[in-house]
């Protein structure tokens, strides 16, 4: 078996941030705080060098409490929004480059989903006005069904990509979940250097209170980040993978 990058992250490669110094930059997050867990360092060092960061967050966000009654769908989507906004408002992102498709959290669909078309066509549109230098997207092998169907869109959506791409890991975190596919055989792992805007990062995370704290309290099933995955994204660094150049991309059918 092949073991995980992220069993010993330390003896990643380290960079400082102007080696991903571009603009604009696209930040895609398959839930709301995806963006900050696995971003947030990246996006507070780009806007202190003013490169433009745009925010797409691909869910809805309300499979994470679904039997609230006191957030019901529609206002823990409006709650989950308005904390990706104060998050992004630490880290310098202005409110009107943060967008939401609001897809079905925990259905976002893959290539074999009817609806895969339609959100690959949204995506281009989208994508083409914008016109980014870097994308920055989920791991295409992470173990939530989302971030993998988040993958397939944007990279249908690309179709030929002159972008540059970059991978961040989120569930791999967690060792019940890990897999051995997140190795660097065929991606490059590398870490970024975010020791001077960790704390920013840590104050960005703590805005999203749905998931972080027992503000939903009233749903036995709700979800709530653990203890010690918040500890994965409290570090001096982020780790990134990107495809290195004898790879080439295979849509998951």
């Amino acid at each position: 078996m092949v073991k995980s990058v992220l069993e010993s992250p330390a003896t990643l490669p380290l960079y400082s941030v102007e080696a991903i110094a571009t603009s604009p930059v696209l930040v895609v997050a398959p839930h709301p705080d995806d963006e900050c867990l696995g971003c947030g360092g990246a996006i507070a060092l780009l806007r202190s060098l003013g490169c433009s960061v745009y925010i797409l967050v691909m869910s809805d966000g309300t499979m994470s409490h679904p039997h609230s009654q006191q957030y019901p769908a529609a206002a823990l989507r409006s709650l989950r929004e308005e904390e990706t906004r104060s998050a992004m408002a630490i880290l310098g992102v202005d409110i009107n480059q943060i967008t939401f498709l609001r897809l079905p959290d925990s259905a976002v669909p893959m290539p074999t989903d009817l609806e895969f078309s339609s959100a690959v066509s949204t995506c281009q549109r989208y994508l083409e006005a914008i016109a980014p230098q870097t994308i920055f997207l989920p791991w295409r092998h992470d173990p939530h069904a989302d971030h993998r169907a988040t993958w397939q869109i944007i990279r249908a959506a690309l179709k030929s990509p002159d972008q540059r791409l970059i991978e961040y890991p989120i569930w791999d975190w967690d060792l019940a979940q890990r897999g051995d596919r997140l190795d660097s055989n065929l991606l490059n792992a590398w870490r970024l250097d975010i020791e001077t805007v960790r704390e920013l990062k840590q104050e960005a995370i703590a805005t999203y209170r749905s998931q972080v704290t027992d503000l939903i309290n009233d749903d036995p099933q709700g979800f709530k980040l653990s203890a010690e995955m918040l500890m994965q994204f409290a570090q001096p660094w982020e780790v990134y993978l990107e495809e290195s150049c004898t790879e080439k991309f295979t849509l998951e059918r």
